[in-house]
């Protein structure tokens, strides 16, 4: 049989997906456990979810190195011997902290699990926060930082958010070298003292999982103590000035970062899904037109692209690239003339298919290994969202007209209500 290489192969459209289902339970303390059972190897990743992020530190940093140093020794085990069990059981742990939550997420072999849930309770009890692994934590984060702020591109993301929700906001701060210097041992500890100890956290429990490894965490994580007061968060909102650009001079940088957007609205929102078409064909994917124009056309830049960062609470609208300085004013020119374009001439339906192919067949993607699949479930675990939000995801994308994203490009990107960072100069 002779191919035609001139002919693309068939293909046929995603509607709709099949997922495995989420067992929920509640252990002896009350604590939720969520399962997503998906038997494709013998191996399972489980993870404890807190309220713990930036929404709730009331000294910066203080969240990110509380949970980074859970594992840097306890009162039975230095950070070494912490270290050399993990080895011995071949698992990976990780300690994780953002804005709304952190996590410790431990992947290992189903068999070994039992070996391994002794280990994480220690690290939740019994943490002694040792002043010498701090130091040495606080040193390499602090020569990071430094590195970091001296990209172009890591100092416009910084500021970009400072811009859309405030320097003291939890979503727009961000880790600071001073803020680190600052930090202190007894910091940390009132940290996890008033946000970790005995709180309630919910685990996410996937792949090669039973009930048999339900009962086996329930022994160990079910029978820790758990306290009932409210944990107090961040009471205040400070505005931000989203009408004055800001620009951050390099006069011995090539260079410009450009970072262009706004505050949004979260994944709960009835606009999401028109938001979320309207973004990739203006700069979600490589054949986007922001990409088309600026990077094909122009050759202003490698890469330009636009997405939709959602937190619990809030979520913002963002384009972001790197070009040359004498090519910055023309990039944002640019920009604003393929929004206006999006306002004012509908999306053809050749496009709008290919598009929604596109973010169909990335989503299905997306869901290959048990561990995907319950990132995705996080949404709706962790987020408040209805139960159906993945099912029908799909058939939400589908369902976006070109009238409407002309009505969303029009009511969210207005030129006038996005905020603009340059790095570098113009």
């Amino acid at each position: 049989m002779t191919l035609d290489r001139t002919q693309s192969p068939a293909f046929q459209a995603i509607h709709e997906i099949q997922l495995p289902s989420v067992q929920s339970h509640r252990l002896d303390n009350g604590i939720p456990l969520h399962l997503i059972s998906v038997a494709q190897q013998p191996v399972l990743r489980l993870e404890c979810v807190f309220d713990a992020g930036t929404w709730y530190e009331q000294v910066p940093s203080s969240a990110f190195f509380a949970m980074k140093m859970l594992s840097e020794g306890t009162a039975s085990r230095s950070s070494a011997q912490i270290n050399e069990y993990v080895d011995r059981y071949g698992a990976f742990m990780e300690l994780n902290s953002g804005p709304d939550r952190a996590s410790i997420v431990i992947h290992c072999l189903t068999k070994f699990l039992p070996n391994v849930l002794p280990l994480l309770s220690d690290i939740l009890n019994e943490p002694t926060f040792p002043q010498k692994e701090l130091d040495d934590l606080r040193n390499i984060i602090l020569q990071n930082l430094r590195v970091n702020y001296e990209k172009n591109a890591y100092l416009a993301g910084v500021l970009f958010r400072e811009k859309l929700f405030g320097t003291y906001h939890p979503y727009g701060r961000s880790q600071r070298p001073e803020a680190v210097e600052e930090i202190t041992r007894e910091g940390i500890i009132a940290f996890y003292e008033r946000a970790i100890r005995n709180r309630q956290f919910q685990v996410i429990l996937a792949g090669h999982a039973t009930e048999n490894e339900v009962l086996l965490i329930n022994r160990t994580l079910g029978q820790l103590p758990v306290r009932t007061d409210i944990l107090p968060d961040f009471s205040g909102d400070v505005p931000a000035d989203i009408h004055s650009p800001i620009l951050a001079e390099k006069p011995d940088s090539i260079q410009s970062s450009i970072r262009l957007g706004r505050r949004l609205f979260t994944r709960a929102h009835p606009d999401f899904f028109r938001m979320l078409v309207t973004n990739e064909i203006l700069g979600g994917y490589f054949g986007s037109r922001l990409m088309k124009n600026i990077r094909e056309e122009k050759g202003f830049t490698y890469g330009i692209s636009s997405n939709m960062p959602s937190f619990r609470r809030d979520g913002y609208f963002l384009i972001g690239t790197d070009v040359n300085k004498e090519n910055t004013q023309e990039t944002l020119n640019e920009i604003r003339k393929e929004i206006h374009i999006l306002q004012t001439e509908p999306v053809s339906a050749s496009e709008l298919e290919t598009v929604k192919n596109y973010m169909a067949g990335e989503f299905v993607g997306s869901l290959n290994t048990p561990f995907e699949i319950a990132d995705r479930y996080k949404v709706i675990l962790l987020d408040g969202m209805p139960a159906d939000f993945l099912a029908t995801y799909i058939q939400k994308l589908r369902a976006v007209t070109p009238a409407d994203i002309m009505e969303t490009a029009i009511q969210y990107l207005a030129v006038d209500s996005l905020g603009e960072v340059v790095v570098g100069g113009k």
